[in-house]
């Protein structure tokens, strides 16, 4: 059982909970999706998180939560240590304008995670499918592809065909794109 943190409390009445760690994998169960998950410290960058490799063979990820000047919102997932343009990549999208950070109101509001927490898992919370998701082309290569289960103290493992499984059963049609340099 995964303690509670603010990425797993509740929010303001009025609006859905976001999904704990534990409701993501009996999500994950019910669609028959095999996931390992290793507890640990909380890590809120990828420099922290380097020390878990040994330990968490695969794809590790990074995540960008970016919007667009038409208020249209995007998670981009990456390998680790790949380089997003932020300038260009908006261009790979169809239909979306030039790409800035979301703010954390809106992360929270949308994808149910707080910032060092972001995850391809978070669409799960994403009930209104405003979010795109973006996956990269070479994070996509892996055999197993590792996120956030939408806290930042713990890395779950799962295929990467599994991940797009996941995304399809939450209403999301993620995108395969080559984003990176």
């Amino acid at each position: 059982m995964v303690s509670e943190t603010p990425a797993t409390q509740k929010p303001a009445t009025g609006t859905p909970a976001p999904k704990t760690p534990d409701e993501l994998f009996a999500f994950l169960d019910a669609l028959g999706i095999a996931h390992k998950t290793l507890r640990h410290p909380a890590v809120f960058t990828v420099a922290e998180s380097v020390a878990l490799r040994d330990a968490i063979p695969g794809g590790h990820t990074k995540n960008l939560f970016l919007k667009d000047k038409k208020d249209n919102y995007f998670l981009l997932t990456v390998e680790e240590n790949a380089t997003v343009d932020l300038k260009t990549v908006h261009t790979l999208v169809g239909g979306a304008s030039k790409f800035s950070f979301g703010k954390p109101e809106a992360l929270m509001a949308l994808l149910g995670v707080i910032p060092g927490s972001v995850t391809a898992f978070g669409v799960i919370n994403d009930v209104e499918k405003r979010v795109t998701l973006v996956l990269d082309a070479d994070l996509m290569a892996e055999e197993i592809v590792n996120c956030h289960p939408l806290t930042n103290e713990a890395t779950t493992s799962i295929a990467s065909a599994d991940l797009l499984r996941f995304a399809e059963a939450t209403g999301h049609r993620p995108l395969v794109l080559k984003v990176t340099a």
